[in-house]
């Protein structure tokens, strides 16, 4: 019996065999088979095999004639391909952050990642930052734990780059088979429930067995519902949750300002008529040309950049060691809009904002909210700031004192809209009343700038056509 010729899977592909009955003829002189390989350069490792490759198409081999094909390097065992495996280490951050709470894996051991998938959120006190894949691959092992402490550099995850993604397909078929195995089993169940009747009725007719243990049910039946009814009233549990990075880092720096700032709170009463007014009639074609909500939030920032041209020192710092001693004054307005997040607050920068109009920052706050909002917000999207306007009048604040946001010298508070009587000309009126309270820097913001800079608000709300002339 001859051997049988058995060929590497990659080699087989590629292989044309002659058939038998046509190597044999009794009219014809003896026909060789011959094996035609379409091997491409990339399988040929070396010129040895390319010379043994050669060798073999170009010396015919007869049919029956029996050789070791073991020999030959041609046939050596099939090719293996390995991935190597990667290592995911935690990114960079900011220039001021190198370390951050790994808050929780999106993905497990074994499973597939495709390449800038998200692998890891890791909190900051500023921002959370996600992890992607580098490649494409599967995650062999987790190199940390969750709510662990991780630095910049350090390896998190450990990657087997390559492969292909499991197939889905084939997980959908048998899904569907027990959905038909169960409905006909529904009958047999109903089959079965009809005969149970005949029998209950053979058991009926034994009423004196029930009197027998009729005694013995009152004693145990009462002890049980009142050992129930005994849980105490109200409840004095206890949780101790750790405070995340973001929730340490506010107040750190809000006890931080409270310490170094010698801060002071003045009010003042806005009408906020004539604004209402204008917002009234403009919003709907606002919206229509831009698809921005024309709000509140625009016209006091308008209203702060111009006030800053008379008042200048709102916008400046005090920078330099021991509390400092030098004065920082800015020809640009960068206003930090304070916006309230799951996690706390944060204050996002509209840059740039005495060179926008009402609705240009009016969308630069709104896409910053809305980034906020999605937990997408970047350390560029909150470096900096020189003035900030924090607005608890959304969440119903009729009047407050907030705090500065350091290094900065001033914040300006927006509170609740509420009618109230007001004189005007001399007779009464009801009037949608704003409070506002500016909180200063006293160490370089004196009383009488700080009240000029918010009566000049109050004008320009009052009367939002003086924003024009300005």
């Amino acid at each position: 019996m001859a051997p049988r010729l058995q060929l590497p899977r990659q080699l087989s592909k590629n292989l044309r065999i002659v058939p038998r009955h046509v190597c044999t003829s009794s009219t014809r002189s003896p026909v060789f088979c011959r094996a035609v390989s379409s091997l491409s350069r990339a399988s040929q490792p070396n010129a040895s095999l390319r010379a043994s490759q050669s060798t073999l198409l170009n010396s015919p081999v007869p049919l029956r004639q029996s050789f070791a094909l073991s020999k030959n390097p041609l046939f050596v065992g099939n090719q293996v391909r390995t991935y190597a495996d990667s290592i995911v280490k935690v990114p960079q951050m900011a220039e001021s952050i190198s370390e951050g709470t790994l808050k929780q894996f999106s993905k497990k051991v074994g499973d597939y990642v495709e390449r800038d998938e998200e692998l890891a959120t890791i909190e900051t006190d500023k921002i959370d930052v996600t992890v992607n894949a580098p490649e494409a691959g599967t995650i062999k092992e987790l190199l940390a734990n969750e709510e662990d402490t991780v630095t910049v550099g350090q390896d998190l995850i450990k990657l087997e780059a390559g492969g292909a993604p499991p197939e889905k397909p084939a997980e959908e078929k048998p899904k569907e088979e027990p959905k038909e195995e169960k409905e006909p089993s529904k009958p047999e169940e109903k089959a079965e429930a009809a005969p149970p009747p005949p029998p209950k009725q053979e058991k009926a007719p034994s009423p004196p067995r029930k009197q027998e243990p009729a005694p013995q049910k009152p004693a145990p039946s009462k002890p049980e519902p009142v050992q129930a009814s005994q849980p105490a009233p109200g409840s004095r549990e206890e949780r101790r949750v750790k405070m995340n990075r973001m929730r340490l880092r506010i107040a750190e720096r809000l006890k931080q300002s409270q310490n170094t700032a010698a801060s002071l709170t003045t009010f003042n009463e806005v009408d906020m008529s004539s604004l209402m007014e204008f917002r009234k009639l403009y919003k709907d074609d606002v919206l229509k040309k831009t698809g921005v909500k024309l709000g509140f939030m625009s016209a006091f920032s308008r209203a702060c950049v111009l006030a800053m041209r008379d008042v200048p020192t709102v916008n400046a710092s005090i920078e330099g060691p021991n509390g400092g001693d030098t004065i920082v004054y800015r020809d640009y307005v960068d206003i930090s809009v304070a916006v309230a997040t799951e996690k706390g607050l944060v204050t996002p920068v509209v840059r740039n904002a005495e060179s926008l109009e009402l609705v240009g920052i009016e969308k630069a706050i709104a896409d910053l909210g809305k980034k906020a909002r999605d937990n997408k917000l970047t350390i560029e999207d909150m470096a900096g700031g020189t003035f900030t306007i924090s607005n608890g009048g959304v969440f119903g604040s009729l009047m407050g004192t907030p705090i500065i946001n350091l290094p900065q010298t001033a914040v300006l508070g927006l509170h609740a809209i509420k009618d109230k009587p007001v004189v005007v000309n001399g007779k009464i009126e009801i009037r949608p009343v704003m409070y506002l309270a500016l909180t200063y820097d006293h160490r370089l913001l004196d009383g009488r700038e700080a009240v000029t800079f918010l009566v000049r608000i109050k004008e320009y709300i009052e009367d939002p056509r003086r924003m024009l002339l300005a």
